[in-house]
């Protein structure tokens, strides 16, 4: 067994023979990831496309409450532009671009709460399993008053199709496992206590198997999904240059119902 911290304690690495274990590790913030952490999880899609010793590659989450519950929203307090929220998707969709292209398969382990940023990286993964208590979700429209980037927009319709996506979006709510499992996003769904064997078994079947057609399998589904995406920056412009944005993460942070005004 090899262990890291990827420069923070914040994120962490573990390697178990072929597997290569990141766990984010911020329990008591559900895991909100910070721009150091987002930093972390990019070296390890770097050391798993560079270590031919890795051929499996698992995401998942410190503690019993959350994978990643979104962004670090305190983060969003330095915005002062649109062209902050542009600048950001395009951090951001970098990173989740990069763990989707990654070599090896990758696999989500989803426990609690996985929304807003945290629904983007289980969905770049390859397989996700959850546990009962998972929760996936984008609920900006009920609490910041943001938007995603194209890229993430396709990622949800490639996976959950127009329809739940606009349901997920549009009336802010949360999916539990078994509906998700029924979109076809969650691959198995199990009891809290029986995650790590769940993903025990999934990466030992993954090392059965040959190493190009699966890497074939995951880049040709990649290269359809971004096949002729549209750029979508003056949508994130717009919307994270808008007053509501900033009324949005003032109320988040005061813990208090935004008073939306549609500007």
């Amino acid at each position: 067994m090899v262990e890291s911290n990827a420069g923070t304690d914040e994120i962490l690495t573990r390697q178990d023979g072929h597997v290569l274990t990141v766990t984010f590790n911020r329990p008591q913030q559900r895991n909100a990831m910070t721009w150091t952490m987002y930093e972390g999880l990019r070296a390890a899609c770097e050391r798993a496309n560079t270590d031919d010793s890795v051929r499996v590659m698992v995401l998942t989450g410190a503690g019993e409450k959350a994978f990643v519950a979104g962004t670090d929203i305190g983060q969003f307090q330095e915005f002062t532009s649109g062209q902050d929220g542009v600048e950001y998707e395009h951090t951001i969709g970098a990173i989740s671009e990069t763990l989707e292209a990654v070599r090896v398969p990758t696999v989500a382990a989803v426990r609690g709460y996985c929304v807003g940023g945290g629904l983007i990286l289980a969905a770049v993964c390859d397989l996700r399993v959850a546990t009962r208590s998972a929760r996936f979700g984008v609920p900006v429209a009920r609490t910041l008053g943001n938007c995603l980037s194209m890229n993430t927009y396709s990622l949800l319709v490639h996976h959950m199709g127009p329809s739940r996506t606009l349901d997920m979006l549009l009336r802010a709510r949360l999916f539990d496992a078994d509906e998700a499992a029924a979109a076809g996003f969650v691959a198995e769904v199990c009891a809290d206590e029986d995650l790590e064997d769940v993903v025990r078994t999934t990466t030992s079947r993954l090392l059965e198997h040959a190493p190009l057609s699966m890497w074939a399998a995951k880049e040709a589904v990649r290269r359809l999904r971004l096949a002729n995406l549209p750029d979508g920056d003056d949508i994130v412009a717009r919307v994270f240059g808008s007053d509501d944005f900033h009324r949005g993460v003032a109320a988040f942070m005061a813990k208090e119902r935004p008073d939306w005004q549609g500007n």
